[in-house]
């Protein structure tokens, strides 16, 4: 497996190698130890979450505050999607900024998103089988979110806006300025 970081440091692409022949493919997509010599950090995975979505589906943006912030470990088993990561650690050189990333099932790659981001994704292909990693367990009252078409933030989630599908509750997630 590789690892390249991000713009936003601490955030990394994963892309694991591939064996293929006539029968198909097999690759290594999680080991604790590779993973934390290649992310320069301990990191304890404790929960796994999956999601299946429809084409123009935005899921985000989430996070996890306080004690209950979570880093994720993100990928792809069934279509495409475009993975965003926000920075929202106060302080950081990169505050406020986001990097967006493809991820399918074709290229296999991971985006680690650490602690102290904001997380979403936007479906592209028609459907999309997505999985993940959590380091934390999910605390209700800890969660909080942004809304997918902040204007600070403007990211270009890859859909044209009359095909977005957003969850009642992500459309009233607050502005990043709050």
């Amino acid at each position: 497996m590789q690892a390249q970081e991000t713009a936003l440091k601490g955030c990394f692409i994963l892309e694991p190698r591939v064996f293929k022949d006539d029968r198909g493919y097999f690759f290594e997509s999680f080991n604790q130890k590779t993973f934390e010599e290649l992310v320069g950090q301990p990191v304890h995975f404790v929960q796994d979450n999956q999601s299946f979505s429809q084409y123009g589906v935005i899921r985000g943006i989430h996070f996890q505050k306080g004690a209950h912030a979570q880093a994720k470990l993100v990928r792809v088993l069934e279509g495409e999607v475009l993975d965003v990561a926000v920075d929202l650690r106060e302080g950081s050189p990169t505050y406020g900024q986001h990097v967006a990333v493809k991820l399918n099932a074709e290229n296999n790659r991971q985006l680690f998103v650490p602690r102290g981001f904001g997380h979403g994704f936007s479906v592209l292909s028609e459907t999309a089988v997505f999985a993940y990693k959590c380091d934390n367990y999910y605390h209700k009252a800890s969660e909080g979110g942004i809304v997918y078409n902040d204007p600070t933030l403007a990211i270009d989630w890859g859909i044209p806006e009359e095909k977005i599908q957003v969850s009642e509750k992500d459309l009233v997630l607050e502005h990043f300025k709050n």
